[in-house]
């Protein structure tokens, strides 16, 4: 094991995941080795050769997606797809999206979730099971080494389909909903051949369901598996908080009913924010401002005046409405005509 650990940071740099390496302690005596360990050799070699083979895969997996698209593109011919090819780095921008995965192939990228931030570049595989509220921004990119990621929207029917044929997993009941952590080689070969379709077009019809199928079963071997596991559980107590999340969605302009929230997720008030929290990285009343802001902007898009908006999704006062949206997107909603057109992810977040 410590032979594998001590190559680590190598694999973090190819996932594009933050590594810091501590300098060797002075105190440690220096030893002389006159032949070289041949097992040493072997396995330095062995993982060398497998993180060359990830990295050339990736290498294989941008220029592909760089054949077939430039900009972003939120959904393809293929369903369920998304690519982006971004050739510059980004101011934050804010946006929601989710339930979905994205996998970086080139460059970087950082968001925040509430008060979590992740930073992921190539390699690293971002998964959300309810739709979330972020704050994003692309890292690494340039014209000549564009940022590159391929997003799939996770469908809970297809997932808990697929979950009825397996072997039970064991996973802890912890309401975990968001997180970035390595691809694996076996999902970005079968994301690599479900982008591939969109090279042939005529076979998507025949082909895509058992490529996206074939997608969905390695992400439950990943990292990401156990997440996934609670996502399809019905009583796990992450579908019970998005219980509570979903009313929040269609109800916005509502005031916030806690007890009743609390009372869907099966849930002590205490307890029901503990969780609310956990897997969303918001209270209750954040996800809420969230959602509704979001919906403003989409007015707003559609010429809305601000103070129409303002009662529409909720607010009392067009007034404390405009500070609270300055403060959420850092532009004034009188403004936001002017602004939103060269601002792509109204809905979805830039690059995914």
């Amino acid at each position: 094991m410590h032979r594998v650990l001590k190559h680590w940071p190598i694999y973090l740099h190819i996932v594009g995941l933050q590594y810091m390496e501590l300098p060797p302690s002075t105190s440690t005596p220096v030893s002389i080795q006159i032949l070289p360990d041949p097992i040493s050799v072997f396995e330095s070699r062995s993982l060398r050769a497998y993180l060359w083979a990830m990295s050339d895969l990736l290498a294989s997996m941008t220029r592909r997606v760089i054949r077939i698209v430039n900009g972003f593109q939120p959904e393809t011919l293929v369903p369920r797809l998304g690519l982006a090819v971004i050739g510059q780095q980004s101011e934050p921008e804010t946006g929601s999206f989710g339930p979905l995965i994205s996998v970086v192939l080139q460059g970087a990228k950082e968001l925040v979730v509430g008060d979590r931030r992740l930073p992921y570049g190539a390699g690293a595989c971002f998964c959300a099971t309810i739709e979330v509220h972020t704050s994003g921004c692309i890292v690494t990119a340039s014209p000549q080494k564009p940022y590159v990621a391929v997003s799939m929207s996770l469908d809970q029917d297809k997932l808990a389909e697929l979950l009825a044929s397996l072997p039970q997993l064991s996973v802890s009941d912890e309401a975990t909903t968001f997180a970035a952590m390595p691809a694996s080689r076996q999902l970005l070969e079968a994301l690599d051949h479900l982008i591939a379709l969109l090279e042939t077009p005529d076979d998507i019809d025949l082909l895509a369901q058992s490529r996206e199928r074939e997608v969905i079963y390695r992400l439950l071997q990943s990292a990401h598996g156990p997440m996934l596991w609670q996502f399809a559980r019905q009583q796990s107590r992450l579908m019970r908080v998005k219980r509570a999340v979903d009313w929040i969605k269609v109800h916005f302009d509502q005031r916030l009913p806690t007890q009743r929230l609390a009372d869907m997720a099966s849930m002590s008030i205490p307890s029901f924010h503990r969780h609310f929290k956990a897997a969303t990285a918001m209270t209750p009343l954040q996800y809420q401002k969230a959602v509704r802001l979001q919906a403003a902007r989409r007015l707003l898009l559609e010429n809305v005046d601000v103070a129409r908006t303002a009662y529409a999704v909720g607010y009392e006062s067009p007034s404390q409405f405009s500070r609270e949206y300055t403060r959420f997107f850092c532009v004034r909603p009188s403004k936001e005509s002017s602004q939103i057109g060269r601002l792509p992810h109204v809905v979805h977040s830039r690059g995914h």
